[in-house]
């Protein structure tokens, strides 16, 4: 997706500092920016507009501000840049555990805001990709375990070695067309209501 094509919320309800957000990415080459100044009924905002990336910028956050906006980003899974003039360690730690992407305190200059929107798109790029790999993996590991109760369920109740359980759980995945997890699955319940 190129610059142009890509959706940008900014949500900042101050307008000077708006502007100078909104300059610097139709500088670099962004057209569909939609500022908005109020922080109330955004998530209805993101709902309609379905931002490809959202960029806050906070000029004094107070700590109900920021919970409802991590609260908001927390929910949305898109890339967000945060500007903010002052923070504390506490502000950090809960704006990344919300899932913002870039959190800049005291960095707003238009020259600067297409290289932290790229960066922010490429971490939230790489952080969803090691979720889904994190996932598979999990996924894996249990099918594996789900296959190695099927195996010893098999061996225990038709006396097979482990490699003819095994061999039977693969033939009868092929046959009916189906995951060998989702075969021992199958064994699995049918075992738990038989025994």
């Amino acid at each position: 997706m190129s610059a142009a094509e890509l959706a940008i919320l900014v949500i900042d309800e101050n307008a000077i500092r708006a502007s100078i957000i909104e300059e610097g990415l139709r500088e670099a080459g962004h057209a569909r920016v939609t500022v908005i100044h109020e922080v109330n009924g955004v998530a209805r905002i993101i709902e309609t507009l379905q931002p490809d990336v959202i960029i806050i910028d906070i000029e004094n956050p107070n700590r109900d501000m920021m919970e409802h906006l991590f609260q908001l980003t927390r929910t949305v899974s898109r890339p967000i840049a945060m500007f903010v003039d002052r923070s504390d360690t506490a502000s950090i730690e809960a704006a990344v555990d919300a899932g913002v992407s870039a959190y800049i305190v005291d960095g707003l200059r238009k020259e600067r805001v297409k290289s932290i929107l790229d960066m922010a798109v490429s971490r939230f790029n790489a952080f969803s990709r090691l979720q889904r790999e994190l996932a598979d993996a999990r996924s894996a590991l249990e099918e594996r375990k789900l296959v190695e109760r099927a195996k010893g369920i098999l061996m225990k109740m038709r006396g097979l070695s482990e490699e003819e359980a095994f061999a039977l759980l693969r033939q009868s995945a092929m046959n009916e067309k189906k995951k060998m997890a989702d075969i021992a699955q199958s064994i699995v319940t049918a075992a738990r209501l038989l025994l």
